[in-house]
């Protein structure tokens, strides 16, 4: 336990910091699991729908600290790739 008062509120401020990561994380997940289940059932219109939703989701979020900007654009195109092979096939 830290005992000067600058590291006390370190200690604060990294508990709210991980809060609010954690936070984000787990919307991440949620959208990209509904994305993923209208992609499991072939339905296109629900999945180019959820898919707009991860990507305004994920660029917001990497416009913070919580994730890195390329790991979004890489998830994007991840989640694009699938949509096209289930507009295609």
């Amino acid at each position: 336990m830290p005992h000067s008062r600058s590291k006390k509120k370190n200690v604060r401020q990294n508990a709210k910091r991980r809060a609010l990561n954690h936070w984000r994380k787990n919307r991440m997940k949620e959208q990209s699991k509904l994305f993923l289940s209208a992609i499991a059932a072939k339905d296109v219109d629900t999945a180019e729908t959820e898919f707009r939703n991860y990507c305004g989701l994920v660029d917001k979020i990497a416009c913070t600290s919580t994730i890195h900007k390329n790991t979004a654009a890489r998830r994007k195109s991840r989640f694009s790739r699938q949509l096209k092979e289930l507009k295609q096939g």
